[in-house]
């Protein structure tokens, strides 16, 4: 509940007795322009108004469709619980800032115009996972996006996180403490409020600080391209993103057990995941996987074997341990032909290239790191390592063939374009 909640129960004369009907220095005072000038002092005395019903965006909603533009940052909640979820919207709107519960209603009706409006700017800092969750779980397609994270990397600076930038442009300094909190959990304290409004407050001012060096430097379509295809992530970001998958190919050293082991790990595994999921809790806040790995290979009769074993939690133990035992018991006495193998064609990370495309890759990072130093941007900002295997792969013989991998924007194919080409032919 926010300082204006608060508020609301004390009879105005309390609130301010400033603004009563008396007047200020004896002159009367207008009613009709009260509620405006109380507006104002709250405003003044809090850094953002948190909106937790539909009923009260009214506000809001007024400042949206007036908007010439808008600082915009999420909140999740995939470290503490089972599934990443949208829990708290922040905005800006020409410096005032609201926090917005999507727990507590649907925003889509009240977002969706503004932020899917191509013409009005979104100005976001490190866009990309918030643009997933906002299509996810929304249905919210950002347009306009402009990211300051984005416009920060093509003027080579080093630190890109938003405190960072901050701290060096304006000397603000952002607070961390709530970095990993749960904003899954409710009621939200005003400091975590506060945190979170702050991460928006700064938002445009940067933007057109980094923007006017941008400029200067001549970079500027550069990071319109750049932002424009981060856009794109919105399109893709559908339940696709749920679909599950084989849980044992996300252990590493399981693909070359026997058949029997990989199917203790998928059952165990799925165990947690079956907790996990009906506590809403990350899955490694339920066990590690080394506990629970040793637990497999313990091959457990009672409860009190996975009590021995360091890193296995006590209640977890007493509480579901036997139906662990049971499922790895069931997997013991299963024929080995109706088990199912470690799936074949998935591996963790790519592949080693074969020698002809790692030469050619060579060659383009000898290219790729030489103009990255002549203009100072970082190598990974101008061309990543897989951006370069995609090129080898594709084997462009024009610029042309270029546009057709996916990393190449019009400024790199202008500014590295040629030499790439050469490095292919190994001229």
């Amino acid at each position: 509940m926010t300082s204006r909640e608060n508020c609301r129960d004390a009879p105005r004369e309390e609130q301010h007795p400033e603004l009563n009907n008396t007047g200020w220095g004896g002159a009367s005072f207008p009613v009709r322009f009260l509620s405006e000038v109380l507006a104002l002092r709250h405003r003044s005395f809090m850094n953002h108004i948190h909106v937790e019903r539909r009923e009260d965006a009214g506000e809001l909603a007024d400042a949206l469709a007036d908007a010439e533009r808008i600082a915009l940052d999420c909140e999740a909640a995939g470290f503490h619980r089972y599934s990443d979820r949208l829990c708290l919207v922040q905005i800006t709107i020409d410096g005032a800032t609201w926090t917005i519960d999507p727990l507590a209603f649907d925003l889509t009706e009240l977002l969706r115009d503004a932020l899917e409006s191509a013409d009005l700017p979104i100005v976001m800092h490190g866009a990309d996972f918030d643009l997933r969750l906002l299509s996810r779980d929304l249905g919210i397609r950002v347009r306009g996006l402009q990211d300051t994270q984005i416009y920060a990397a093509l003027l080579g600076e080093e630190g890109l996180g938003l405190a960072s930038l901050l701290e060096s442009r304006f000397g603000v300094e952002l607070a961390k403490k709530y970095q990993r909190a749960d904003w899954a959990e409710r009621p939200l304290t005003e400091d975590m409020l506060e945190y979170a409004a702050s991460d928006t407050m700064h938002l445009e001012r940067l933007l057109d600080v980094l923007s006017e060096e941008l400029g200067v430097m001549g970079r500027s379509t550069w990071a319109t391209e750049e932002c424009l295809a981060l856009e794109s992530v919105s399109d893709t970001a559908t339940n696709e993103d749920r679909q599950p998958v084989d849980l044992v190919t996300r252990i590493k050293g399981v693909r070359h057990l026997p058949v029997r082991e990989v199917a203790a790990i998928r059952t165990a595994l799925s165990w947690r995941d079956d907790i996990a999921r009906q506590r809403d809790r990350a899955v490694f806040r339920v066990i590690g996987d080394k506990p629970l790995i040793e637990a497999v290979g313990a091959h457990p009769r009672r409860v009190e074997d996975l009590l021995a074993i360091k890193g296995f939690p006590t209640g977890l133990a007493r509480a579901e341990g036997k139906f662990l035992i049971r499922r790895l018991r069931a997997i013991r006495e299963s024929d080995e032909a109706d088990l199912i193998p470690y799936p074949k064609g998935i591996r963790r990370g790519p592949a080693r290239p074969p020698p002809e495309l790692e030469a050619a890759v060579e060659r383009l990072k000898a290219v790729r790191n030489s103009i990255a130093e002549r203009i100072g941007l970082p190598r990974g900002t101008l061309l990543s390592n897989a951006a370069l295997l995609d090129i080898a792969r594709v084997k462009p013989l024009t610029l042309e063939d270029l546009v057709s991998v996916e990393a190449m924007r019009a400024w790199k194919i202008d500014l590295a374009g040629e030499a790439l080409l050469g490095a292919l032919r190994n001229d």
